[in-house]
């Protein structure tokens, strides 16, 4: 999903870069693709947990795919368009889970597997893929 305007040959591997021109080139792809994952999971934690997300930003960073603040707020990776279908519904579903479970208790783990029962294998290799 690398924007066809732009090449850049990287010094280090995707995951490492912070990258100006990449991060722009690839924001609203990621913007559009969160957003879009965002509202097919809230179709079922919504309802059913009152889940309501805040505000939604796409973001550089190096060694986070996502993070929730305490207000609600949600940040992703642009990078995230580059992970497998699988472990982008993951991380976007461990941060809406978030919302409900501010931590990573039974509970929150239990509430990730209503909708990704997989979640340990997904993780393990987002692990073993990036390092």
């Amino acid at each position: 999903m690398i924007s066809s305007r732009i090449r850049i040959r990287l010094r280090v591997p995707l995951w490492q870069t912070r990258s100006r021109k990449l991060y722009m080139a690839n924001r609203e792809a990621a913007r559009s693709l969160v957003h879009e994952r965002i509202g097919h999971f809230m179709a079922h934690y919504g309802p059913r947990h009152g889940i309501v997300p805040g505000r939604v930003a796409i973001r550089n960073q190096r060694s986070r795919w996502g993070s929730c603040s305490r207000k609600g707020n949600l940040n992703f990776n642009y990078k995230i368009l580059f992970l497998p279908a699988a472990a982008r519904d993951y991380v976007i579903v461990h941060e809406l889970c978030h919302l409900k479970e501010f931590n990573h208790g039974r509970r929150f783990w239990d509430l990730v597997a209503e909708t990704v029962p997989d979640y340990k294998a997904i993780k393990k290799g987002m692990r073993e893929r990036v390092g």
